[in-house]
């Protein structure tokens, strides 16, 4: 590839929309990335191992390993906010005109 077949696209914000996913469904993944990486912040800044966190998110030790390796595909947003509470983080969630 040389510099004649590079183009470049200015990003929507959502980089789920900018590889064509739907807008309901780019949202959705969207979130679904964030809180998993809110997440993995929340352990590694706490200094978390994953058997205190099986304990304290009240899950097993294989989602546990999931959430650490950012396998935010396994999980749900429902999931991902219960989860994020159980940490004690709040949610919410600032609704936009789309673009």
């Amino acid at each position: 590839m040389n510099a004649e077949d590079t183009r470049i696209i200015e990003s929507s914000g959502n980089v789920f929309r900018d590889l064509g996913f739907p807008p309901d469904e780019a949202s959705v993944l969207a979130l679904r990335a964030q809180l998993v990486g809110e997440l993995r912040l929340w352990i590694e800044t706490n200094g978390l191992k994953q058997a205190q966190l099986t304990t304290r998110l009240g899950i097993s030790h294989s989602r546990v390993s999931e959430l650490v390796r950012g396998k935010w595909d396994k999980f749900s947003l429902d999931m991902l906010i219960t989860l994020a509470t159980r940490a004690g983080k709040k949610v919410s969630l600032k609704l936009a005109d789309a673009a």
